[in-house]
């Protein structure tokens, strides 16, 4: 078992792009190179090594605005190729790489209450763009299970099949950018994959993190929201990867989580027994949960590597020993949709 403690931010960024053997096959019988769009988020960077990685002959091209220097660079040094565009701007796309694989990642969350029209802007002007520019290529472009609606969390989540009920102009933005897509798809016939996330973690930014940070701070955790899906980052860049197979037209959904259905409250207990530090709590649980199913995922892919005891052991020794974390939560105990 790795200890995440005595990693230093490279070592965890080797650790979370580390491919399975089925990304490796897979990349190995998928023809072409590959460009991950939005490649400067909190994933991007460790699914453009984990392309890279696995895949060393191809040419991968990571495409943002790069703000973060640092990162831009330990991104270069694994062989990736940095591509400086902001896809808000039309007129960036026609400078944008030919590739036959798309890995597209960029959407707004954060400040989206406040700031409607960017969010609007990001979520869904640009796939719209996206779409366009690569509607030849095949593309996995990822979107969130806050699309879903609330459900029981005894149900064991919101299927592939349910309908959609965004709650909040982030979730509606987001569904607009998958509507975009499948527009796209269906005029073009470009395969598709469209991956509901949520949520995925590293000792960085994630639940845990948010969880670890409280215990730690001595904050009251609330657990109105009682019950949420967790997936290692690392199984999740498996499983961006390996969607790009199973593409189509019109396209594909998934869900892409973790298997289990976990209370939060027994996953501050369990954080607050490894860390020696008693949790406290305030409100009750409600009687729903944003959650998904991930059954359809574990057929495909199979079951995440990642267990949930060595997850909650990586993040809450990362952030007990001080190392830096992202500062972004996840805000996952949101009910009202106004991130």
């Amino acid at each position: 078992m790795i200890d995440a403690s005595q990693l230093d931010e490279r070592g965890l960024e080797d650790w979370l792009s580390e491919p399975a053997d089925a990304t490796r096959a897979m990349l190995a019988r998928t023809p072409g190179d590959v460009v991950i769009l939005g490649a400067g988020g909190k994933m991007g960077p460790t699914l453009a090594m984990m392309v890279k990685k696995a895949a060393p002959a191809k040419t991968v091209y990571a495409v943002s605005r790069f703000g973060d220097k640092a990162l831009r660079n330990r991104i270069a040094e694994k062989g990736v190729t940095i591509v400086e565009a902001d896809l808000l701007d039309e007129s960036a796309y026609a400078g944008l790489p030919e590739a036959p694989n798309v890995l597209f990642l960029a959407g707004m969350k954060f400040g989206a209450t406040g700031n409607q029209p960017l969010t609007w802007a990001m979520n869904a002007y640009v796939p719209a763009l996206v779409a366009g520019r690569y509607r030849g290529s095949r593309i996995v472009a990822l979107s969130t299970g806050n699309v879903y609606p609330f459900v029981d969390p005894a149900s064991g989540g919101a299927t592939e099949a349910d309908a959609p009920a965004p709650v909040g102009e982030y979730a509606q933005s987001c569904l607009a950018r998958e509507r975009m897509f499948q527009y796209f798809s269906g005029r073009f016939g470009t395969l598709v994959t469209l991956l509901r996330l949520n949520y995925a973690n590293e000792p960085r930014y994630g639940i845990l993190v948010d969880l670890t940070r409280k215990i730690l701070d001595g904050e009251a955790i609330d657990v109105t929201m009682g019950s949420v899906n967790l997936i290692w980052q690392g199984d999740a860049n498996n499983g961006i990867v390996r969607s790009l197979e199973i593409a189509a037209a019109p396209p594909e959904i998934l869900n892409l989580t973790g298997s289990a259905t976990l209370g939060v409250r027994d996953l501050a207990m369990r954080i607050g027994r490894l860390l020696g530090k008693e949790p406290c709590f305030v409100s009750q649980e409600a009687a729903t949960a944003l959650l998904s199913n991930a059954s359809k995922c574990v057929e495909r892919f199979g079951p995440p590597a990642m267990g949930l005891d060595e997850m909650i052991r990586a993040v809450a020794t990362w952030v007990a020993a001080g190392k830096r974390v992202l500062n972004k939560p996840t805000k996952y105990n949101v009910r009202d949709g106004r991130f």
